[in-house]
């Protein structure tokens, strides 16, 4: 299927650059993608829906304004971290985590500047680990993410809200048992997790999007989220986090950059991944208890640590087969690519 011909379309293009920055959230570099992870935004609120165009329009339109380089542009590169700010700072100041709520302009003005900020924060990690042969991921939303929340609280203009959402593990009871429920709604939420969706059918609806541009991504985010669900049942995390999808959707994403994405997919990096997923689903507990004084969400900052501690060390693993961060394609063609190179 042909999804690159509005990339350079005179009156499309832009749009094309924003549908694909919200793929590339999950390592979709394909608008149709981008569009059918709107859709599952969508089917569970409007408003996250909104508030995701919002900010992945701001953060690449930041990025069009200062001549940001086109290759980066077209793939949608700085668009993602923009969206996830936005929807982060709408989910962690809502009376209603799921549905999220409708800014009040000072809070809608507030998370544009903040989307984009991820802009520049991007070029800024992207040069940093430049010399290391290592992608920025969603460090940029992370930083400005925590740092936009923090100050949250200083202004009366912005309604903070009750921040009732649980963050912590601590937070939820440990005397509910685990059901059939748990299991398909928790690593289903671990997917939807990735966009702040606390809904298992969208986060399916986003497994079927990435799979519409690759089948080995798909699976790869599918394999991270039962791992990270796995994990915390049989260390007996709680029931309520464990089917919200907390303890899975780091390991999503830190199971697809380490096999297909940042390396080339086969059996090694498999088990790779698997033990990166395992990792990420620990180290949100951790994070999460770290955090839980001062207030802060862990967003997706045990993916970033995971994936960047595992890939900023694999040259000296000669089993794995990096794929440089300005490269990276579908796992599929990642494989084909290297599979060519060595017939």
């Amino acid at each position: 299927m042909q999804t690159n011909r509005f990339q350079d379309h005179p009156s499309l293009a832009f749009a094309d650059w924003c549908l694909r920055g919200i793929g590339q959230v999950v390592f979709q570099n394909n608008p149709l993608s981008g569009l059918v992870i709107l859709a599952a935004l969508a089917l569970n609120s409007w408003i996250y829906a909104a508030i995701c165009v919002a900010g992945v329009v701001a953060a690449t339109g930041t990025a069009v304004l200062l001549k940001a380089d086109r290759a980066l542009l077209r793939d949608g590169l700085f668009g993602f971290n923009g969206a996830l700010v936005g929807l982060a700072l709408i989910a962690f100041t809502s009376e209603n985590f799921r549905t999220g709520a409708v800014p009040s302009p000072a809070m809608l003005g507030y998370l544009l500047c903040a989307a984009a900020l991820t802009t520049m924060a991007f070029a800024s990690f992207s040069a940093l680990l430049a010399p290391y042969k290592t992608a920025a991921l969603t460090a940029p939303f992370v930083l400005v993410g925590w740092l936009f929340l923090f100050a949250v609280l200083k202004f009366d203009a912005i309604d903070a809200g009750p921040m009732a959402k649980p963050i912590s593990p601590e937070q939820f009871s440990e005397t509910v048992p685990y059901v059939l429920a748990t299991w398909y709604e928790g690593i289903g939420t671990s997917i939807g997790q990735i966009f702040f969706q606390d809904n298992w059918i969208s986060g399916y609806l986003i497994l079927v999007g990435i799979a519409l541009n690759s089948r080995l991504g798909a699976a790869m985010a599918l394999m991270g989220a039962i791992v990270g669900t796995a994990v915390a049942a049989l260390y007996g995390g709680p029931e309520g986090a464990v089917r919200d999808g907390l303890f899975g959707y780091n390991s999503a994403l830190t199971a697809m950059a380490l096999c297909g994405v940042f390396l080339v997919f086969n059996w090694r990096s498999l088990l790779y991944a698997i033990f990166g997923a395992i990792i990420a689903s620990w180290l949100w507990a951790s994070v999460a208890i770290f955090l839980k004084p001062i207030g802060m969400p862990v967003l997706t900052s045990t993916f970033v640590l995971v994936t960047w501690l595992m890939l900023l060390g694999q040259g000296a693993f000669k089993a794995l087969v990096p794929v440089a961060p300005a490269e990276p394609a579908t796992p599929e063609k990642n494989r084909d690519r290297v599979s060519r190179k060595s017939s």
